[in-house]
């Protein structure tokens, strides 16, 4: 590995706010190591949500399930879960044991081993549609729930700083996808992207 390339410290996801830990993920690269394939793209595009006050969370205010308990854990620890009963959406586990923030990853630029994400999903590797949404990406870059709970700081799926940082003209925020049920929490500027980019959701 480079020595210009860093796997992100436990330290990065102990951040004490859930919107600056989302913004700083713009920019940073995941990895994925699975069934011995390697695959990678850059994230672009994430929301931030806060296990207090904050109604589109599924842990809010102390709200503990099977499914939400890995959120409650030790920040650096992915939580995977299942939308719609198809989509499988990778979260950080951020700020610390007991509070339940995560970060919704939701788009990558593909970077490497993008034939095999391109096979994955059955779309062209040029295409933004191949990882323009959160279920396109995991999908690509083959990630499932069956990962959840898993240290971010492993061999299977991690994410790299290579140095890449854009100002903060280049990263626009705007309220969530798909939260209309939070009523005005729906409507927090807590998702952000990186514009000029092709590889963001549409809404």
């Amino acid at each position: 590995m480079s020595s210009d390339i860093k796997i992100l410290p436990r330290s990065f996801y102990e951040s004490a706010d859930v919107t600056e830990a989302s913004k700083s993920l713009i920019g940073k690269v995941i990895c994925t190591r699975i069934d011995g394939v390697f695959t990678s793209g850059m994230i672009t595009e994430t929301e931030a949500y806060c296990g207090r006050n904050d109604k589109a969370c599924h842990a809010n205010d102390g709200l503990r399930t099977s499914r939400t308990e890995v959120m409650y854990g030790t920040p650096g620890h992915a939580y995977i879960y299942l939308c719609y009963g198809i989509h499988h959406l990778f979260n950080v586990v951020t700020n610390r044991e007991g509070l339940a923030d995560a970060v919704l990853i939701r788009g990558i630029q593909p970077l490497e081993g993008t034939d095999e994400m391109a096979g994955r999903r059955n779309k062209p590797a040029d295409k933004p549609e191949l990882a323009d949404g959160p279920g396109k990406l995991t999908q690509a870059l083959g990630i499932t729930t069956g990962y959840n709970g898993i240290d971010l700081l492993g061999n299977k799926i991690w994410i790299e700083d290579r140095g890449v940082k854009f100002p903060d003209v280049r990263i626009f925020s705007s309220s969530r996808i798909g939260v209309d049920y939070a009523g005005e929490h729906a409507k927090r500027p807590w998702r952000f992207y990186l514009s000029g980019s092709k590889w963001v959701s549409s809404g």
